[in-house]
């Protein structure tokens, strides 16, 4: 069993930026690894992928604002979020899938999810 763990979340003024972090036991092989955040009443929205091929995806709305990364051992993921609005306010939650090194191939279902860092946004 994975356990993944984040960090970071706050609340932050609008156009403030925060870095979530995801923690982990060390990963071994192929990997795809995501940001996903749900907001009250809405669905879980995918943020921002990366493979361990490094190849990054985003969703429109968060493009030139949020980069994730990788990183090294135990906090294999990040995600730096600038320019912060209302509109990004949710539980974001880390979540990983293993068995292909790029988040484009294999089966879109993420087996390991995190329990979630809160990002509140407010003017």
């Amino acid at each position: 069993q994975v356990q993944l763990t984040e960090s970071g979340g706050d609340s932050v003024q609008i156009g403030g930026s925060l870095t979530l972090s995801c923690t982990t036991v060390n990963i071994l092989g192929r990997y795809c690894m995501g940001w996903f955040r749900q907001a009250p009443g809405k669905e879980r929205e995918e943020v921002a992928t990366i493979g361990s091929d490094g190849r990054p995806n985003y969703v429109d709305s968060v493009k030139g604002r949020f980069t994730i990364s990788k990183g090294n051992g135990k906090t294999p993921l990040f995600l730096q979020m600038n320019s912060l609005n209302p509109e990004d306010s949710a539980m974001y939650y880390c979540a990983l899938r293993l068995g292909y090194a790029s988040c484009d191939s294999g089966p879109p279902d993420f087996k390991y999810w995190g329990q979630g860092t809160q990002v509140t946004v407010s003017s």
